[in-house]
């Protein structure tokens, strides 16, 4: 696993073994992951989407604690996933970072809790899976509008965003810093360390 520009947040890159008959990898390991976030993943509750192009998830997230991590695959056709550092006080706080999730690289991408997670379809039928650290609570999940200018997502040109009326009437990231929405950075990662201290220590495992 590879660790992206904003902590919290990594890709799996894995590798693909192709023959007469398909392809064949393996889209998680459970001593890789250890080996780069220093935790276990606890698998909760398991997602399936299926988005016709142009369809814009997000941005979503949910309250620390226990706030919802999620493992997130494109198993059919391609999304662009992006992930955005909406904590209060982080570093980056405001950045984003996207990763094109398809059928022919097999990424798959870990959003730490705390962090806002969209992505948009770019195919027809694209088909995601997540794997989540907590079930769906509707009490605590927010949003933040993926059009938000300020925030300035780079979607795709040339594509009309379709998004569900909840995430279009979400708040901007000031709207919904201002309305005392957004998770605070130095109690995420008080939340990562009581997490990865109730987690064996990590083994020596491959590079994935």
């Amino acid at each position: 696993m590879r660790s992206l520009g904003i902590d919290g947040a990594w890709v799996f890159e894995p590798r693909v073994f192709p023959d007469g008959r398909g392809s064949f990898h393996e889209w998680f390991r459970g001593d890789a992951f250890r080996e780069a976030t220093g935790q276990d993943l606890n698998l909760s509750q398991a997602n399936h989407s299926i988005s016709r192009a142009g369809t814009l998830r997000g941005v979503h997230f949910a309250d620390v604690p226990p706030s919802q991590a999620k493992y997130v695959k494109c198993v059919r056709g391609a999304v662009l996933d992006v992930v955005v550092d909406i904590r209060v006080g982080s570093p980056t706080f405001g950045r984003w970072e996207p990763v094109r999730l398809d059928d022919e690289d097999h990424r798959a991408v870990y959003v730490s809790e705390g962090l806002g997670h969209a992505f948009m379809a770019l195919t027809d039928d694209a088909t995601v899976v997540y794997l989540c650290s907590e079930g769906y609570a509707p009490g605590r999940e927010h949003g933040i509008n993926p059009l938000d200018p300020e925030l300035g997502i780079e979607w795709p040109a040339g594509v009309t965003p379709l998004l569900s009326e909840k995430d279009a009437a979400a708040p901007t990231l000031n709207e919904a810093r201002e309305l005392g929405l957004l998770p605070d950075y130095e109690e995420c990662r008080r939340f990562y360390a009581k997490l990865r201290a109730g987690s064996p220590a990590p083994s020596s495992a491959p590079e994935a």
